[in-house]
């Protein structure tokens, strides 16, 4: 394998700074800042987004546990999930896991987190055992969602409106590379941008075996999940919004007490089967801090990009706005300093990546 430190930071330099969709956060959000400065004016507070979701903490900027959003969704609507607190031992975790009828492959996440921080997929339960030990803090455990279609949907309503809308649509493809009949998957992974960048924590994961040369037209997954920071594409499906999709993703919605503005990350058997509300299984609930997906598509205007952001913040601040109206608080600057604070800590107790 090749191992040459300035290689790969030279030619990972390279791809990202010719690539926003890599920028840091800071740097795309950056120019966008100055019109969420203006609506944190207009509302008096740097922290209306926390009214936006008034029963999401932060309203899902920032640090929101994962566990009470699904107890605000129908159970019908998302997989099998038990909640594992810090203190439990292996063993009871494994009854746990039987008596709710979950079964390996199994997802692993933190209650609290973003981005696809330390979300991992199992096999086992001596890996489960390896990954509760690492992590120090309580955890999801869901079942494996198999369908094969994996999307991001983002939904809004104004709290006086009947009807909220779809804004942002976008397709998940798996990091994956495909087979030449000649080449390893290491040659594959080093070749592909995409995948190049994922190359050092694929080989950290010890999953993968880089001396296979896969048949030719073969699809090999690297990341099973539809994680942008772990090398998933994302496209822009914004052309499948329809009254039919809008009508499905509402009807979710409205049975979320007090979500007004977020993402579903979901997945499904199609898009068809989506759209009629069939044969899918959401895996997380965004709330403000959630992002229009489909921006990250490669070659998306940086221009477009941010205009599609701060149409977001507007629509952020409009429910927030109407919720504070009605007697829901904004988040005041001890309890937002005394969250980051509690992030930190709960951040710095996981050595899991």
């Amino acid at each position: 394998m090749n191992t040459n430190k300035f290689y790969y930071k030279m030619r990972g330099l390279y791809i990202k700074t010719f690539s926003w969709e890599y920028w840091p956060v800071w740097v795309v959000y950056f120019p966008v800042s100055f019109y969420f400065l203006y609506l944190s004016i207009k509302a008096r507070s740097f922290f209306f987004f926390s009214a936006s979701n008034p029963t999401i903490e932060t309203g899902g900027m920032f640090f929101e546990s994962k566990w009470k959003i699904f107890q605000l969704v129908p159970k019908e609507y998302y997989p099998t999930t038990i909640l594992v607190e810090g203190v439990e031992d292996i063993v009871s975790i494994e009854q746990r896991m039987k008596f709710s009828g979950i079964a390996f492959p199994i997802i692993a996440k933190p209650d609290r987190g973003e981005r696809g921080w330390a979300v991992k997929k199992i096999t086992s339960i001596e890996e489960l055992g390896t990954y509760k030990a690492a992590l120090n803090v309580s955890f999801l455990i869901q079942s494996y969602v198999n369908y094969p279609v994996e999307m991001s949907v983002f939904y809004y309503r104004h709290p006086l409106q009947k009807k909220g809308m779809v804004t942002s649509v976008t397709l998940k493809k798996l990091l994956t590379i495909t087979g030449d009949g000649q080449s390893s998957i290491d040659k594959l992974v080093r070749k592909n941008d995409r995948s190049f960048l994922q190359y050092r924590k694929l080989v950290q994961q010890d999953k993968i075996d880089f001396t296979h040369v896969p048949e030719k037209g073969e699809q090999v997954v690297l990341v099973p999940y539809g994680n942008h920071v772990l090398g998933a594409t994302f496209l822009n499906y914004n052309h499948i919004i329809d009254a039919e999709l809008t009508d499905t993703i509402d009807s979710i919605s409205q049975r979320i007490d007090g979500f007004y503005f977020g993402r579903y990350d979901l997945r499904c058997a199609s898009i068809e089967d989506l759209k009629m509300g069939e044969n899918f299984s959401i895996l997380e609930v965004n709330g403000a801090g959630a992002e229009p997906a489909h921006i990250y598509e490669p070659g998306f205007s940086f221009f477009k990009a941010q205009l599609t952001i701060a149409k977001h913040f507007r629509m952020m601040y409009k429910a927030a706005r109407e919720n504070n109206r009605n007697g829901v608080a904004y988040m005041s600057y001890r309890d937002f300093k005394n969250t980051q604070r509690l992030e930190k800590e709960y951040r710095s107790k996981v050595t899991v990546v």
